[in-house]
């Protein structure tokens, strides 16, 4: 017999007897965490944060953020130096239901393997992360031949937050040396998501964007390169 018609053959039962049904509770499920946070759950820490639309990033001292744009002055992604190591971080729209992180790390190692690198599957300050090297080609120089591909140190951090995923990446000393990480490590920790409402395809970017100072300069410098107009012909006789 279905439960549900057994549940309401009682409740009619007991109602018939005068019994009052037991009130029914929603209970949210509420997963505890320390960051990153969501923008819906962001503590009030006092900690001044770097507005980049879909990423609250956090302006801690002896960090420097380098955004990158293309042509099109389209955010693309976003980096933190400490020191001689980095921090990439990149947000992406991820189901209601369920997160990606375990899929998204299986495609990271599977491509760094394929690209000569190793990375392993280890635990970390946010759970399940993969830990190793990539290689890469460092960008050549004017006139010279291009470089070898080289090894470097690399962890790849992800957290699955309510319809997003937030994606870390360290390379330099922080990527080996627990130390040197704490720093960076703290940076992802007090990052903001800011999701929105709209719909978007799992495993899509969400729109980053230049604070208006950064982007007014960004634009006064693209003004500066670009060539003079100019002056109209005069007339002819």
């Amino acid at each position: 017999m279905p439960f549900g018609r057994r549940r309401n053959r009682i409740d009619r039962s007991l109602r018939e007897r005068g019994v009052p049904p037991e009130p029914q509770h929603k209970v949210r499920e509420v997963v505890a965490t320390t960051g990153p946070w969501d923008s819906a759950d962001v503590p009030d820490d006092g900690v001044a944060r770097i507005d980049l639309g879909s990423l609250l990033l956090p302006a801690v001292p002896g960090t420097e953020l380098r955004v990158d744009v293309n042509t099109q002055q389209k955010v693309i992604g976003a980096t933190l130096r400490y020191g001689d190591s980095l921090l990439q971080v990149a947000v992406f729209a991820a189901p209601r239901a369920t997160g990606i992180w375990d899929d998204v790390r299986a495609d990271l190692a599977r491509s760094a393997s394929g690209q000569g690198g190793r990375l392993e599957e280890v635990d970390g300050p946010f759970g399940p992360e993969l830990a190793g090297f990539v290689r890469a080609t460092p960008p050549a120089q004017p006139g010279q031949p291009a470089p070898a591909p080289v090894r470097r140190p690399a962890r790849f951090l992800g957290v699955d937050g309510p319809r997003w995923f937030l994606r870390g990446m360290i390379s330099g000393p922080a990527a080996e040396s627990p130390e040197a990480a704490a720093a960076l490590e703290q940076v992802f920790r007090q990052i903001v998501v800011v999701r929105g409402s709209a719909p978007m395809p799992v495993r899509e970017p969400l729109p980053l964007t230049l604070p208006p100072q950064a982007a007014a300069q960004l634009a006064a410098q693209q003004a500066a390169r670009r060539p003079a107009t100019p002056p109209p012909a005069a007339p002819g006789p």
